[in-house]
């Protein structure tokens, strides 16, 4: 029992087609399906129907996120945890949304929408199962292989991490604390990787960003030639991350929503113990060769 992995972000775009060729033709995520001033997009080696959504909305930012669960049960044992901690839950109906079965839904205590489902569409990587090739001959842009995390902010960090703890079954991997003890920043993760999603401190409903993995850092570097030759400014990087111990480029779709390419980190297991960073040392946590943030890093969308 228990949440999978990260589904899909639906994410707003004030111009929906301009989103779709850049995560298309920059990014190379692949197009699946159109549904009205909806564009469903997946990375070439995800199998299900979509894992990004650009929903055309006047101001940028996360309409949405979405956590495919174990077993079809679990859609009741999280709709009563969520209830009994105070959460307003909604049944959503099989196609709801392309591709996805039937789902719960229901604002979580930092004021973000979360879909939990179990249910997909199975679309395919455009391999064959039988004696495959290792990738695909027709691989467009940076060709992120999947979805891999995302950030967000709250003004309540640790009310946000505990229920996600509580409720939904997160386990803390990182975290930084103030001096008095208060939580900063929370990783959390279910797929025994270093974070599936995190919080750190802001308004409530931000989003900071939603990241991308490939496979190495070569990886990495080639996606900021393609970043550079398509006129993508860059936030920061490549650099690497203390936290996660992943190295990392930063950078904004053409419509304000900021995007990360990771890679690196360390295997979860489920007796990890915790890793503390204290507020002092933040810049090196979040930027390990920098050891300071930078000023478009502190930004958000809401």
């Amino acid at each position: 029992m228990g949440i999978f992995r990260l589904g899909h972000v639906e994410v707003r775009v004030p111009d929906l087609e301009l989103a779709a060729a850049y995560y298309t033709e920059v990014l190379g995520l692949r197009e699946v399906e159109r549904d009205g001033d909806r564009v469903y997009l997946k990375a070439w080696d995800e199998h299900d129907h979509h894992s990004v959504i650009l929903k055309y909305y006047p101001r940028y930012g996360l309409d949405h996120m979405g956590w495919k669960v174990e077993e079809v049960d679990d859609l009741a044992i999280f709709e009563t945890k969520a209830e009994r901690y105070g959460c307003d839950v909604e049944r959503l109906p099989k196609g709801h949304e392309i591709g996805i079965g039937d789902a719960i839904r229901f604002e979580t205590p930092s004021g973000h929408i979360c879909e939990l489902f179990h249910e997909t569409t199975k679309v395919g990587n455009g391999i064959s199962k039988t004696n495959p090739s290792p990738v695909p001959s027709n691989l467009v842009g940076i060709a992120p292989h999947r979805l891999d995390h995302l950030l967000l902010t709250a003004e309540d960090v640790g009310d946000a991490g505990r229920f996600y703890r509580e409720v939904l079954g997160f386990r803390l991997t990182e975290q930084v604390v103030s001096g008095e003890g208060h939580q900063l920043a929370v990783f959390l993760e279910r797929s025994h990787t270093p974070h599936d999603m995190a919080f750190v401190t802001g308004t409530n409903g931000g989003l900071h960003h939603f990241a991308f993995w490939l496979d190495n850092f070569s990886d990495l570097a080639r996606a900021a030639d393609i970043l550079r030759m398509n006129g993508i400014q860059i936030d920061i990087g490549p650099t690497r991350h203390g936290i996660t111990r992943g190295h990392t480029i930063y950078f904004f779709d053409p419509c304000g929503n900021r995007n990360e390419v990771f890679t690196g980190g360390y295997f979860v297991d489920l007796d990890f113990e915790p890793i503390t960073w204290t507020e002092d040392q933040l810049g090196k946590a979040i930027f390990y060769y920098e050891g300071k943030l930078n000023e478009r890093f502190l930004s958000v969308h809401t």
